[in-house]
């Protein structure tokens, strides 16, 4: 069993024959990710990385079996492209564009709940499930199959993790990128929920940053599972000026509690194995796993 994406994935691309869609679905494809074909409207039938296009998203899906999508669209029509992969039947839709108007993102939330979809990101960098499926922007080499799942609201940081725990001899079972925005489809909680009930993972790692809830919600979750499976979290700002926005839009500090060390707290009373600095992700989970 993996999580959200395998080497049975169908995957599409949204923004097939773009430069961004062109460059990453060549690496996915290098990767062996089971690309099926991508979606350019207006360029149905032509053929792309030797690949099916499509007008739609759900001729891909009648034509070609699609069941995931990976979008690489502007930020203005990122929105529709969401929606329109949630009405043709796509399960897992991953979201890596960035700059999507809260606005819209407000009405993507609401939109698919009726929808039998999972919404990955935006702004976030996709799902890897090592050696078997890329989908999104992550450099691959560094993902070596193993038992340890990450979810992570950095991109850099995920490589991080991934890079760690593999020099620390383990290795990547699925990593999840849930993205940066104030409004995301997937959260902290439900990655790590997916993790904890994987039957491939022994260990998760948490990557989390200054601004919202969303860790705080997920190792409230832990504690109340009963703790099954070990998790290691860290808290990117901990040097941030009281009140500062991060990069990532959603990094809004909005209170006394909302600072790192209040994050890094309220992780460790819920049985969240903390550290203090990126760089000891691996060995922590090492010690844990050893």
């Amino acid at each position: 069993m993996s999580v959200l994406v395998n080497k049975n994935s169908k995957v599409i691309v949204q923004g097939f024959t773009g430069g961004e869609g062109t460059f990453h679905a060549t690496q996915m494809i290098e990767y062996g990710t089971n690309v099926v074909g991508g979606v350019t409207p207006g360029k149905g039938g032509q053929s792309h990385l030797d690949k099916p296009v499509f007008n739609t998203v759900k001729e891909a899906v009648d034509k070609a079996g699609a069941d995931t999508s990976i979008i690489f669209v502007p930020p203005a029509f990122a929105a529709d492209a969401i929606m329109e992969a949630a009405d043709a039947g796509i399960k897992v839709i991953i979201c890596i564009t960035e700059g999507i108007p809260v606005a819209d993102m407000v009405k993507v939330k609401e939109y698919i709940k009726s929808k039998a979809c999972r919404l990955i990101g935006p702004n976030c960098p996709g799902v890897i499930t090592a050696g078997e499926a890329k989908v999104g922007i992550m450099p691959g080499f560094i993902f070596k199959k193993g038992r340890v799942g990450i979810v992570s609201k950095s991109g850099t940081l995920t490589y991080e993790a991934a890079d760690q725990v593999v020099k620390q001899g383990y290795g990547i079972s699925t990593a999840i990128g849930i993205g940066g925005d104030p409004i995301i489809g997937t959260t902290t909680k439900e990655a790590v929920e997916l993790l904890m009930n994987d039957d491939e993972t022994d260990a998760i790692v948490m990557i989390g940053e200054i601004g919202g809830n969303l860790e705080a919600e997920a190792a409230r979750w832990v504690k109340a599972d009963g703790n099954r499976k070990p998790v290691v979290g860290f808290i990117a700002g901990q040097t941030a000026p009281a009140g500062r926005t991060m990069g990532h839009a959603g990094a809004i500090v909005g209170g006394a509690d909302d600072t790192a060390e209040a994050k890094m707290k309220i992780l460790a009373e819920n049985g969240i194995f903390v550290v203090e600095s990126p760089a000891k992700i691996g060995a922590k989970v090492a010690e844990i796993l050893g």
